[in-house]
């Protein structure tokens, strides 16, 4: 069963219907994506910081943001106005140039990693074949971002934050790539709707996490340590730092760095469920509950369901892991930079090296659990 909906061919279908010749139809499809990309990144974003203050605010037993719209939820939206019109500083003797494009290059790789995320089999905006070898390239320019904005800013506390950032980005990307290589090496290929495929069949059995457990487990504290949240909130520890590279910025530059860490985090969250949980897959495969319940799979309603069932599966698991994340956060101390840093060179490296190899040897001795 086919589940997804081909948004594409369905779009420029319907232009072309409507008289539009196809060269222009496409044309009009081109931006769009980008544009619903850009829309639900930041609708997840202002999801993420409602989230963290209902949630943050239940673990320490208080109530959390109530007045500003039913429940609080247009408390982000009112925080966000206020940043767009608070007036933008540029230190006097901080380098202009470089202090703008810092939160910019923070922010856009994070946005266009977005293009590979899969909610269905048809339902990503573009099926690149290297997906994740190109979003681990995007993950790798922020923390250019990150210590050009301390350098920047020409303030030491900034500058070490900056250096702390980006020495924690590199010490960390280093073991989630092993983790994601162990899963290309089981799925055979380096786009995000095959891992997901790879996965589809056995319902929840089929799911990666059963035989990537450790590989699980080093990429979320990876991508945890790499979103710069609790306990790997280093470069912005503000008893040491006061606020790390981005104590001199403030109106919509200072928003950007938040926005760039809460996007990378339903980022990370919707590529642990890809890679890891299934996907757009189900705990029950659809096709074996279409057969008990005597239903046509080509129907064009049922595909419609389970293209809806696949996003909502999608969303649910990422919201999970980001619920467990915020939870993290209320719960577990900071640790000390030499401790952070022994822990990704010292343990998570290792260890990630033996998961690969011992992938490699399972795939070898069982090539028809891990995709031989």
């Amino acid at each position: 069963m086919n589940p997804g909906i081909d948004l594409q061919g369905n779009f420029i279908q319907s232009l072309r219907d409507l008289g539009i010749p196809p060269g222009a139809a496409k044309a009009i499809w081109m931006p769009l994506p980008m544009f619903l990309m850009i829309i639900g990144a930041t609708v997840g974003v202002l999801v993420l910081v409602w989230l963290e203050r209902k949630i943050s605010a239940a673990a320490q037993q208080r109530i959390g943001p109530e007045y500003a719209g039913p429940l609080g939820v247009l408390q982000p939206v009112a925080d966000g106005l206020k940043l767009v019109f608070k007036e933008d500083i540029v230190p006097a003797k901080a380098d202009r140039w470089l202090f703008t494009l810092g939160p910019i290059l923070v922010v856009l790789p994070v946005f266009l990693s977005y293009l590979i995320v899969p909610f269905g089999q048809n339902l990503v905006i573009t099926d690149v074949g290297t997906g994740i070898f190109l979003w681990i390239a995007l993950s790798s320019v922020q923390p250019i971002g990150l210590l050009m904005s301390g350098y920047a800013s020409n303030n030491k506390y900034s500058l070490l934050g900056g250096l702390r950032a980006a020495a924690q980005s590199i010490s960390y990307e280093i073991p989630l790539a092993l983790a994601v290589l162990a899963i290309v090496m089981m799925s055979n290929s380096l786009s995000t709707i095959d891992i997901v495929e790879q996965q589809s069949g056995y319902g929840i059995l089929g799911w990666n996490v059963w035989r990537q457990p450790v590989g699980f487990l080093i990429f979320w504290i990876s991508a945890l340590a790499e979103c710069e949240r609790l306990p790997f909130d280093l470069p912005e520890a503000e008893e040491e730092l006061v606020a790390g590279y981005q104590t001199e910025y403030a109106g919509m530059k200072f928003a950007l760095f938040y926005i760039g860490s809460y996007v990378n985090l339903v980022l990370s969250a919707l590529l642990v469920a890809v890679l890891y949980l299934g996907g757009w897959e189900s705990p029950i495969p659809l096709d074996q509950l279409a057969n008990w319940l005597g239903v046509d799979e080509t129907s064009s309603w049922l595909q419609v369901i389970t293209a809806a069932l696949g996003i909502s599966m999608t969303l649910l698991k990422a919201y999970f892991l980001v619920f467990i994340a915020i939870l993290l956060r209320w719960t577990v101390p900071r640790v000390r930079i030499d401790q952070l840093l022994n822990l990704g060179w010292k343990f998570l490296l290792p260890v990630g090296l033996v998961n690969l190899l011992l992938t490699a040897a399972l795939k070898l001795a069982f090539p028809f659990a891990f995709g031989g």
